[in-house]
């Protein structure tokens, strides 16, 4: 008896020392094939400086439906990895719609924070039922809030699908606010103007995303006719130039200050559209119009970086929609059409300016080739296979919504339509008389990097009584688009090779349970998971008898 009190007061105290010994000492195993449960080195550095508490509000609790239960469930094991390099990260998990009566006030609170709900579909056998929920974090630190998006949507995506890009983008989502709320030096993007590009309101939703990475500012290079030197040398305190939608001709001064502010160095992204059309200019009585070529004068500075954008239209059976209105008066309808030169483009996952992106919509895009050089060249965002190339001068109509494509006319597509070129930049004026003298000029530049996009509408926001709406949402077919995060990664990736965007490397898989599989053998399952325990404990039971009685002969 002794003994066995001995025994007992041992394990006892050995327990008690195992509790103390955990409660300083933290271990993690994380088994998983794709270690979904390791943060990557960038994640964990945009935490380690966090000196007072971060609080972060996720609103995913209540009555879920199983896919949102699986994310709430994900996103509460990334956040515990966060805390635990960090013990100053505080989060919880809240029901913002737990209180029924005041349910429509607090839709319209969170919807005024920019918070849009999500709708679910409840199924309670074979039962569907409509709700909503809101799959945000508010991560707090100071006096200042971040929203984070849980919910990642895809145009066509299953519910699997569409929770396992939700969770792939998790870690980036986070580490994405918490950077933001850290950030003290910002890089500076400067918006160039002078050559007929798009106005400020139609930049003015990218523009005010990318303002909490970076300071923008707006330089015109018109004064490169009076005073070449002083808007060299103001370009040059800038990190990155924006060239959206010129529509007029760089002179070779212009295109020379701008060739020696990248080979110095200075990123850039150029969105170009090679060939002037609009969709608007159809709207007239006999719905055509002429697309022509449209002279940039900027053929001789791209094909020396090694891309060339070709005067082409780029025609894909993979399509947006645009709304034609039928009817007169208060009998019109609009009704949405395809439209075969609004290409819906889907990203290949192959690198982090396009990985986990939803479709972007390009509109009368060209087609890009690229060329050889010393650069790197990587086609980030191409057409779809079923696509081809319309030369011009052509005569667009409204007309081809009415006659169905052929098939096999489509047969040269994956047509490179953003190019992303890294290296060390070579002038375009090397060997070239200068149309200007310079001060520091350079004809073989230091590591840089470029992206050269065939269109100029991709960053273009659309307009609802004069005001800027979303990025990549179209309010006419009320579709969103990944236009909006594509160009926001790309700026990222230019700015940061090393940093945040290369979290979006990282790739998960989480196996999805199936749902008609599991409503067709759901009895059987149920008989299993009852049964099997029941007949083990009535043999367990018959075997100790048996084995008693055959002992003691009771």
């Amino acid at each position: 008896m002794k003994k066995n009190l001995q025994s007992v007061v041992k394990a006892i105290i050995g327990l008690i020392l195992v509790n103390v010994v955990a409660g300083f000492v933290h271990l993690r195993f994380d088994l998983t094939e794709d270690q979904r449960y390791t943060l990557s080195q960038p994640a964990v550095n945009t935490v380690l400086d966090f000196k007072n508490p971060v609080v972060i509000d996720v609103l995913l609790a209540g009555d879920l439906p199983s896919e949102f239960i699986r994310l709430q469930t994900e996103t509460k094991q990334l956040l515990e990895e966060f805390a635990s390099k960090n013990n100053n990260i505080k989060f919880a998990f809240v029901d913002p719609l737990e209180d029924a009566e005041h349910t429509d006030a607090t839709i319209a609170d969170l919807q005024s924070l920019g918070l849009t709900p999500a709708q679910i579909t409840v199924e309670d056998n074979s039962k569907l039922s409509q709700n909503i929920a809101f799959p945000w974090a508010m991560v707090n630190y100071n006096n200042s809030t971040v929203k984070v998006p849980l919910l990642k949507n895809k145009l066509g995506a299953s519910s699997e699908e569409r929770i396992n890009n939700s969770v792939q983008n998790l870690e980036y989502a986070f580490a994405d606010a918490f950077t933001k709320l850290q950030i003290k030096e910002k890089k500076r993007v400067a918006v160039i103007k002078g050559n007929g590009e798009l106005d400020d309101i139609f930049l003015a939703d990218f523009l005010t995303a990318i303002k909490e990475y970076y300071n923008i500012g707006a330089i015109t290079l018109d004064s490169v006719a009076t005073n070449p030197q002083s808007t060299l040398d103001q370009l040059k305190t800038y990190d990155l130039a924006l060239i959206a939608k010129p529509t007029e001709a760089f002179s070779d001064r212009e295109k020379y200050v701008m060739d020696q502010y990248i080979v110095n160095g200075g990123k850039s992204v150029w969105l170009v559209d090679q060939v002037n059309m609009e969709l608007d200019s159809l709207f007239n009585e006999t719905g055509t119009a002429l697309a022509l070529p449209r002279n940039l004068n900027l053929n001789d500075f791209f094909f020396s970086y090694g891309v060339r954008i070709n005067p082409v239209l780029v025609n894909d059976m993979y399509f947006t929609q645009i709304v034609l209105a039928s009817g007169e008066g208060n009998d019109s309808q609009y009704n949405p059409v395809p439209w075969y030169y609004n290409p819906m483009v889907f990203s290949k996952n192959d690198h982090p300016t396009n990985n986990n992106l939803e479709a972007l919509r390009f509109q009368f895009t060209s087609a890009m080739d690229t060329l050889a050089n010393s650069n790197k060249k990587t086609v980030v965002l191409s057409s779809s296979p079923l696509s081809k190339v319309e030369g011009t001068p052509k005569q667009i109509s409204l007309d081809i919504i009415d006659v169905p494509p052929i098939k096999e006319q489509y047969t040269d597509g994956n047509k490179p339509l953003a190019v992303l070129i890294e290296g060390k930049f070579k002038s375009a004026f090397d060997k070239r008389v200068k149309p200007l003298k310079l001060n520091g000029t350079l004809e073989n530049g230091v590591d840089n990097k470029m992206l050269v996009i065939a269109d100029g509408d991709i960053i273009k926001n659309q307009l609802r009584n004069g005001r800027p709406l979303a990025l990549g949402y179209d309010k006419w077919t009320n579709n969103h688009y990944g236009n909006k995060e594509f160009l926001i990664n790309s700026l990222n990736y230019l700015l940061d090779d090393s940093g945040l965007i290369n979290i979006r490397n990282k790739t998960v898989n989480i196996p999805m349970l199936d749902v008609k599989k599991i409503e067709e053998q759901k009895t059987k399952w149920q008989l299993v998971n009852i049964g099997i325990p029941v007949v083990l404990i009535l043999i367990f039971g018959l075997a100790f008898s048996y084995i008693r009685k055959k002992k003691y002969g009771v």
